[in-house]
């Protein structure tokens, strides 16, 4: 393909229509910028749509994509600049189908609730952990869009690989969550209140599904009533409460530390 020099093409409007929802929307694609996503993407074996780079990134790193049959598009430097989110791009953005990632279809075994969860770094970080941690499943209840730029770059891929559920009100989680403790699945709320259960007494080898609140509201009320265990992480007095991302991390592990421990015993 012939390098694209000048902002006023066509290719530079609709990649940056991608850096909002309704871009996304309307055409179907999701941007990811950086070498680090589109490896992340090749080796979840996912095809992208359409690679845009500078010869300067295509030198360097063009054999990621040699026994590739994926478009690539050549662009200047300002052209980058123009259709990436980041102030300092490092050559190379994509574009992927939405409908090549997984979706979440309400029935796993780990399951990640975040009601109205607003940061995108807290999302991303969330998701990352969430990954790690072994969860089957995330629901959203509305908050940040998981397929934003920011929230792909701080998740570091796991946006891509996690299946996910994006619900546009908070309380249409109601009706999944209600269905999973019919099941038999545990429901527990992360709380700060007295009286709740320190999260490491919780037996995790169960199936559950954990629920998390937003950063300033926490968790819906009615969200919170469907809980059939409350957890909480203790900490000094000298704070009120924890970052969410920060609070879950050790919640998330404890699962898998649990599996292990008693994988060691058996």
């Amino acid at each position: 393909m012939e390098l694209i020099t000048s902002r006023r093409n066509p290719l530079v409007g609709r990649l940056r229509a991608l850096h909002q929802p309704k871009g996304r929307r309307e055409q179907g694609l999701v941007l990811l910028e950086g070498t680090h996503q589109l490896q992340e993407l090749l080796r979840l074996g996912l095809q992208p749509e359409l690679v845009v780079a500078t010869p300067a990134w295509i030198e360097r790193h063009g054999s990621l994509l040699a026994e590739r049959s994926t478009p690539l598009q050549p662009v200047g430097d300002e052209v980058m600049a123009a259709v990436a989110t980041t102030d300092h791009p490092d050559g190379v953005v994509a574009t992927l189908v939405r409908e090549a990632l997984p979706i979440a279809r309400g029935d796993g075994a780990f399951v990640l609730v975040l009601d109205q969860l607003q940061d995108p770094g807290n999302l991303g970080t969330l998701l990352r952990t969430a990954l790690a941690a072994g969860v089957n499943e995330v629901w959203l209840g509305a908050g940040a869009d998981p397929l934003q730029p920011k929230v792909l770059r701080a998740s570091s891929g796991a946006a891509l690989a996690l299946p996910l559920l994006r619900l546009p009100q908070g309380d249409a989680l109601l009706p999944l969550v209600q269905r999973a403790a019919a099941a038999g699945q545990q429901v527990v709320a992360t709380v700060v209140e007295p009286g709740a259960q320190p999260y490491w007494q919780l037996d995790w080898s169960r199936p559950t599904v954990l629920m998390m609140g937003n950063e300033g509201a926490g968790l819906h009320p009615q969200l919170a009533a469907l809980a059939t265990h409350r957890v909480t992480i203790p900490h000094s007095a000298a704070v009120e409460s924890l970052n969410v991302a920060v609070a879950a991390a050790p919640v998330l592990l404890e699962r898998w530390r649990q599996g292990l421990n008693a994988a060691a015993g058996a």
